[in-house]
């Protein structure tokens, strides 16, 4: 298995990332690939699950431990394989979605592509109770975050509103954080420009 990978980050594409170990190019499907911006061209080391099947040999990566956890508990459910479990992991944070799972929430579930209310029950009924007490879900309580939490989920949704998707959305995002914005309209503004380039 291949727990991790560290290297410098040389590509970043639609729905992967590639990183250059010791002159080696490593693809990396990640459910959020521009989240990797800030750090293109210098080294990075990203959490991946190395996925094995009779016909393909594919690694997948996440920014942190939580959200590698919650990919391999995703793909234990019946009916959920990995690009599912992806698709998953790039609208949600780590734990809301746990906090949905816990409290049985089979609305919030049944947003996600391919997931209807039956695969819904079934995650609740395979994963509840399994993941709160390895993923913290106070772990963002106290985050400092140059964009706060409320104006970050307002500026989603008014670009989502405007005709974005959610890859375009991610990928001004952490330009958005580093321009130290604390107002919805000014970030809105900000990603427009962004996303015009």
């Amino acid at each position: 298995m291949i727990a991790y990978v560290k290297g410098k980050l040389v590509y970043i594409l639609e729905e992967s990332v590639v990183v250059d170990v010791n002159g080696i190019g490593y693809e990396i499907i990640c459910p959020n690939p521009y989240s990797f911006q800030p750090f293109l061209n210098q080294e990075v080391l990203i959490h991946t699950y190395h996925h094995v099947r009779e016909d393909a040999v594919q690694l997948y990566g996440f920014n942190d431990e939580d959200e590698k956890y919650l990919f391999t508990k995703l793909i234990s459910v019946p009916g959920i394989g990995p690009k599912s479990a992806v698709a998953i992991l790039s609208n949600v944070r780590v734990n809301e979605f746990i906090a949905a799972v816990e409290m049985e929430d089979e609305t919030y579930l049944t947003q996600f592509p391919g997931i209807g209310k039956k695969t819904a029950q079934r995650i609740i009924l395979d994963l509840k109770g399994k993941l709160a007490n390895v993923v913290s879900l106070e772990k963002d309580a106290n985050r400092s975050e140059t964009l706060d939490d409320p104006v970050f989920a307002e500026v989603k949704e008014a670009l989502k509103s405007l005709g974005y998707v959610e890859r375009e959305i991610n990928r001004v995002m952490p330009e958005l954080k580093r321009e130290n914005i604390t107002k919805a309209g000014e970030a809105i503004k900000k990603a427009l420009m962004l996303l015009a380039k």
